[in-house]
């Protein structure tokens, strides 16, 4: 009679193995951060910089579309005048952009 033996082979993972297996999910990561977060964060940025820095006589548009310029700018508000009498006043968290130099009124 002949018996078949199974040979079982005990395989130790090194450590290098692991890390080959778990590098696309590292690399996944690293290019999300790099194209996703990283420039959103420092659009962020530039945007509260931009905020922080406004004054008298800057054109602006606000988050809602809204077209002025500085009049004055007070306890985190700023009042814009949007016509020739109109004024309105903003918080400044609104503004999301200065105009164009080239475009001031």
């Amino acid at each position: 009679m002949i018996t078949n033996k199974l040979i079982f082979q005990e395989s130790e993972a090194s450590f290098f193995d692991v890390f080959l297996a778990q590098l696309p999910i590292f690399l996944i990561f690293l290019v999300l951060y790099y194209f996703i977060l990283r420039p959103n964060n420092k659009k962020q940025e530039n945007v509260k910089t931009l905020q922080e820095n406004l004054k008298k006589g800057d054109s602006i548009v606000t988050i809602g579309g809204i077209h002025g310029k500085i009049i004055q700018v007070r306890n985190n508000k700023a009042t814009l005048r949007v016509s020739n009498n109109n004024e309105l006043t903003v918080d400044i968290t609104a503004v999301a952009r200065l105009k164009n130099s080239e475009n001031k009124e």
